[in-house]
C-alpha cells in the first residue's frame, strides 16, 4: 500500500525479515534512540524488516562509494547512480549540493526518507482505517524512532514487534571492504564466496561526527545470514544466552549494543580452531570466552567491525563509559551463574506474561488503539501468519529468509527461504 500511494518504493521489491529486533542488535544502529520495548508486556515475537527504498541491483563489479565526508564504515550517497526518473522521484527527499560547473548533486538523505516513509505509513493506517480490509493485522502501536519505525501488529492472540528500516539494497561488494575478502576465514569451503557477497545495504544511522541529514551506514545483514550457517550450534547457544545478559546490564537505556557481539563471536570463529569450536559440550567455555573477549574490548576501547575491520566500533565512546561497562561486565563474570539465573526467569515471567494475556483474549478481544470502533468485526483473528512465520524461522536456522508482498493483494505474502518459494 506504501508503494502504491506515490510510487516511489521499487515496484519489485525485496523486503529482508530478521529474526529479533533492532533492540537485540540484529542491525547495527543506535539503540539509545530507539525506545524501550518488553517481551511479555508489549509484544511476544519480534522481527526486522529491511525496506529497500531504492535497488541498485545492476552491477557485478565493487561498489565504490562516496566516502569523503563520512566516517569509517559510513557514506554519503550520490543518486547520480541513477537514471533521471528515479532522482525525480526522490528529489524532495535529497540534499542538494551545487557545483562551480553548474550541475547539481542530490544526495539522498536518511532522515528525509524517514520523515517520508514515517507519513506514508501514517497515510496507509488512515486509509486502511476508513476502508479496512479482511485479512489485514490490527495495528496495536505505530511508534517512530529516529529514523526506524516500530509497529506492533495483533494476529489472532499474538502480539509481533516490527522494527522496519527503510535502506537502500545493493547487489555486489562494497570497495572499502574488499581487502577481508582476502583474508582466511571460518567460513571458507563451507559456503561459497558468492553467497557471502551476494549484497549489503546502506541503513539510515550517522556516525558520532557525521552529518545526520546525508550518512548512511553499511550494512552486511544478509552476508551474517548466510555466515550463521557455519556456526556451531554451541557456540550459537553461548551466543544468545551472553546477547541476552548484554541486552540486560549493558544495553539499555545507552552503552553498549548488542551487535558488537556479534562481531566479537564472528572474529572467535576465524580465530580459534574448528575442532574446538564443534564441540558440543562447550557452551559454557564458549560462553565465559564471549565474555572475556568483550571485556577485552571494552577495556581497550577497540571492537573492530568484522567486514570492515579498520572501523573500531567503539571509537565513539568515552573512557568513562566503556570501564563502568567493562566494571558491569566483571560483576557477571565473577557469578555467570547467578545471571543466567536472572535471564532465564525473566524470559519465563515473560513467556507466563504472553500466556495470561492469550487466555484472558487481550489481544485479539480487544480492538485496536488505531482501529475505528466499527470496524473491528471486519477484523477475524487469525493465527495463520504469526505462526508460520515462527515456523519458518524456528525450522531454518541461519537461513536468508525474504518476503515478497504484491502490492495489489496484500493479503497472499510469498516467503523464500533460500532459493525455495512458500
Amino acid at each position: 500500500m506504501v508503494q502504491k500511494l506515490d510510487q516511489k518504493l521499487p515496484v519489485a521489491n525485496e523486503y529482508l525479515l530478521l529474526s529479533g529486533g533492532v533492540r537485540e542488535g540484529v542491525v547495527d544502529m543506535d539503540l539509545d534512540e530507539l525506545g524501550i520495548y518488553n517481551r511479555g508486556s508489549d509484544y511476544d515475537m519480534a522481527f526486522t524488516l529491511l525496506v529497500p527504498a531504492l535497488k541498485l541491483h545492476d552491477r557485478n563489479q565493487p561498489v565504490t562509494l562516496d566516502m569523503r565526508h563520512s566516517a569509517l564504515g559510513h557514506s554519503w550517497l550520490s543518486l547520480r547512480l541513477f537514471d533521471d526518473g528515479t532522482i525525480n522521484r526522490w528529489r524532495d527527499c535529497c540534499t542538494l549540493t551545487d557545483h562551480l560547473n553548474g550541475t547539481t548533486n542530490y544526495f539522498f538523505s536518511p532522515t528525509l526518507v524517514a520523515d517520508w516513509f514515517h507519513e506514508a505509513v501514517g497515510l496507509v493506517l488512515a486509509e486502511l482505517q476508513r476502508k479496512p480490509q479482511r485479512g489485514t493485522p490490527r495495528v496495536e502501536r505505530v511508534e517512530r524512532h529516529s529514523t526506524m519505525l516500530s509497529m506492533i501488529l495483533g494476529v489472532g492472540s499474538s502480539r509481533m514487534l516490527y522494527d522496519i528500516v527503510p535502506v537502500v539494497s545493493f547487489k555486489g561488494w562494497p570497495a572499502v571492504a574488499q581487502s577481508w575478502l582476502m583474508e582466511n576465514h571460518f567460513w571458507d569451503g563451507k559456503i561459497t564466496e558468492e553467497e557471502v557477497i551476494s549484497g549489503f545495504y546502506l541503513l539510515p544511522a550517522c556516525s558520532a561526527s557525521g552529518c545526520q541529514e546525508n550518512e548512511w551506514r553499511l550494512s552486511f545483514a544478509r552476508s551474517e545470514v548466510q555466515l550463521k550457517k557455519c556456526i556451531s550450534p554451541g557456540l550459537m547457544q553461548a551466543y544468545q544466552a551472553c546477547k541476552a545478559i548484554v541486552v540486560k546490564l549493558l544495553a539499555q537505556p545507552t552503552g553498549i549494543s548488542p551487535y558488537y557481539l556479534r562481531s566479537i563471536m564472528l572474529w572467535a570463529c576465524d580465530r580459534l580452531p574448528a575442532s574446538y569450536l564443534s564441540q558440543e559440550d562447550y557452551a559454557a567455555h564458549f560462553l565465559l570466552g564471549l565474555i572475556d573477549d568483550l571485556q577485552h574490548c571494552l577495556v581497550n576501547k577497540t571492537c573492530p567491525n568484522y567486514f570492515i575491520p579498520q572501523c573500531n566500533m567503539l571509537e565513539h565512546l568515552c573512557d568513562e563509559t566503556t570501564i563502568f561497562h567493562a566494571r558491569k561486565l566483571a560483576l557477571v563474570r565473577s557469578d555467570p551463574v547467578e545471571h543466567l539465573r536472572s535471564i532465564i526467569e525473566q524470559a519465563k515471567a515473560a513467556n507466563r506474561l504472553t500466556q495470561e494475556m492469550q487466555r484472558r483474549g487481550s489481544s485479539s478481544g480487544l480492538p485496536s488503539p488505531l482501529a475505528d470502533p466499527s470496524s473491528v468485526d471486519h477484523q477475524q483473528p487469525d493465527d495463520r501468519l504469526a505462526k508460520k512465520l515462527q515456523q519458518l524461522v524456528t525450522e531454518n536456522p541461519g537461513k536468508s529468509i525474504s518476503v515478497f508482498i504484491n502490492p495489489d493483494d496484500v493479503t497472499r505474502p510469498h516467503f523464500r527461504i533460500d532459493d525455495k518459494f512458500f
